[in-house]
């Protein structure tokens, strides 16, 4: 009688575990991680080691759960370069077909203080600072500085202005917008400088916004340094 109780009982915890469903399986705290690795990377000493942690958290970026669905973007690859030069041109095209252009560089040109023409001096820090402002201090989304140019230049920063510059530049010849009126070359400068305001506002919101792109990093100097073999 007690072998069959027994039985019975055995019987009904393997029942009664079968009927257990698993429980489900969770992901991995990539926030918790990314944050355990950011305070690492503050407090190494060595050059080496800080490049491993970088590398660590550029692959740490690419696990699931990381960079576009939690708003971060670490990486600067090749595909933002061509996200940047995108924007830019769909902001800037528009004011290639208007001739307020001429009348803004003429007003940029024609002002000068102490030998300097203040207006386009101040129009080209306005273009940088504002760069700056949508890929670092507005909450569109958390942009980290990896790898920065002589330690303090961000390059995604660099990025922007370059890609945003040389495609306003582009678009003014191609167009032919800079034969108008027959300007001197600084005043073709000063309608190149003015269009790219234009294309480094869409130049950085085409970066930023896709959220983390895929494509090659370069952020990183050597790619020997993501995935370094034990030795």
């Amino acid at each position: 009688m007690s072998d069959s109780e027994g039985s019975g009982s055995a019987n009904a915890g393997d029942s009664s575990g079968a009927e257990t469903p698993p429980g489900p399986a969770r992901d991995p705290d990539v926030e918790a991680l990314l944050g355990q690795l950011e305070e690492l990377e503050e407090t190494v000493d060595s050059e080496q080691e800080l490049e491993q942690v970088q590398s660590t958290i550029s692959l740490a970026e690419r696990i699931p759960g990381s960079g576009f669905l939690s708003g971060h973007i670490q990486k600067y690859t090749t595909r933002d370069v061509a996200e940047a030069v995108v924007g830019a041109i769909l902001i800037s095209m528009p004011m290639l077909v208007e001739d307020g252009v001429f009348d803004v560089a003429a007003y940029l040109t024609d002002r000068w203080m102490f030998g300097v023409p203040i207006f386009f001096a101040i129009n080209v820090v306005f273009v940088v600072v504002m760069s700056i402002g949508l890929l670092y201090w507005a909450d569109i989304r958390e942009v980290k500085i990896s790898n920065p140019i002589f330690g303090i230049v961000p390059r995604r920063l660099v990025g922007v202005l370059t890609a945003s510059f040389l495609t306003a530049t582009g678009l003014v010849f191609l167009w032919g917008r800079h034969r108008v009126g027959d300007p001197s070359d600084f005043e073709v400068l000063a309608r190149i400088v003015v269009v790219w305001t234009a294309a480094a506002f869409g130049a950085a919101l085409g970066d930023i916004l896709p959220g983390e792109s895929a494509g090659y990093d370069i952020t990183i100097q050597n790619l020997d340094d993501i995935v370094k073999p034990e030795e």
